[in-house]
């Protein structure tokens, strides 16, 4: 057994506004473990600035996993709790490996061109005619869901390209989700959502900064619109996890496998969610085409009708070629196009 890593910068095709910044380029890393001729590949897609592992050991903490896998030394993955993008990059290269084909790591109507997945289409930050361009251009290339990111512009200009689009359509045409990146003030945040509401908005993702569990809680509560927790979930592990969602009472969450532990730091999200009633879906986290790969192919094996949040891979312009496709407003695997992978 060898391993080995190797660390890929992606290109956006245009920068990518968040409340937290532009994006223009991400570093991502790919483990890759080979055995008797195979080859297995998983991608660690560290999130700079947000992700629990974005420490400065990260690559000593990559090149030690790859030193104890070539040893043999399958226990890493309960060694690296605070490492989750690495865990899930474990868990894809190692299903990989033992895979009779590396890209197919869980074998599904889906794989097989049978089937696809339900995803909403992704509205990044800009000014309002860059803002109402790109939902333009997803509902006429067939989303019926569009998630938009907010908290940068001023709040009325987002007011106003809100009111714009339900001019054009009605909440039976498009649904909207928000994205609020954690933008909003405590003091502030329950009149904006009231403001918000009257767009017949699905939800919106973390209102308010996380670890501010009783003030969100009380959002939850009070909230015309439902609530989903992302950022909320970086860094809880154990009987954290139960006493987060005990406290806040969300009606969501969104679930990134890379910020999460993987599928095994998600299956207990995911366990917990319906001991509690919480609804859910998926959402990758920029990763490219290997690792998006890796999310849809579990997310199908879930039976979540909920439209899930897998449409970032056309956003590269040096991603890898893959048989995922949009169509529609749906994530789609064609088996008849092949991986371009040189790594």
């Amino acid at each position: 057994m060898k391993a080995r890593y190797i660390k890929y910068t992606l290109q956006f095709k245009l920068p990518a506004g968040t409340s937290r910044g532009t994006l223009k380029t991400k570093d991502t890393y790919f483990l890759i473990i080979e055995n008797k001729g195979k080859i297995g590949i998983g991608e660690c897609a560290l999130f700079k600035g947000l992700s629990i592992d974005d420490k400065p050991d990260y690559e000593e903490k990559l090149q030690w996993v790859c030193d104890s896998l070539s040893n043999n030394d399958f226990m890493v993955l309960h060694k690296l709790t605070e490492f989750p993008s690495i865990q899930f990059g474990i868990e894809q290269a190692i299903i990989s490996l033992g895979s009779e084909n590396r890209f197919d790591l869980y074998p599904s109507e889906f794989t097989r061109g049978k089937s696809s997945i339900l995803i909403n289409g992704l509205i990044w930050m800009g000014d309002e005619a860059f803002m109402l361009n790109q939902v333009e251009e997803k509902i006429r290339a067939g989303f019926k869901t569009i998630k938009l990111k907010i908290g940068a512009l001023d709040f009325e200009k987002e007011i106003k390209i809100l009111q714009s689009i339900r001019d054009r359509y009605t909440s039976e045409e498009i649904e909207i989700r928000l994205d609020a990146n954690g933008a909003f003030s405590p003091d502030n945040a329950l009149d904006q959502l009231k403001q918000l509401a009257k767009f017949q908005i699905h939800s919106i993702e973390q209102p308010i900064k996380p670890k501010q569990w009783e003030v969100m809680a009380q959002l939850c509560e009070k909230s015309p619109i439902p609530i989903a927790l992302d950022e909320e979930l970086i860094g809880v592990f154990n009987q954290d996890k139960i006493n987060l969602l005990e406290t806040i009472k969300p009606q969501f969450l969104i679930l990134k496998p890379s910020l999460l532990g993987g599928v095994a730091g998600c299956n207990q999200w995911i366990q917990l969610c319906a001991k509690q009633q919480i609804g859910w879906w998926i959402t990758s986290a920029l990763e490219s085409n290997i690792g998006l790969n890796a999310i849809a192919q579990y997310t199908f094996n879930l039976g979540n009708n909920l439209p899930q949040g897998l449409g970032t891979g056309g956003l590269f312009t040096n991603n890898f070629e893959s048989p995922l496709t949009i169509e529609s407003g749906y994530l789609k695997y064609n088996p008849s196009i092949s991986w371009n992978v040189n790594l």
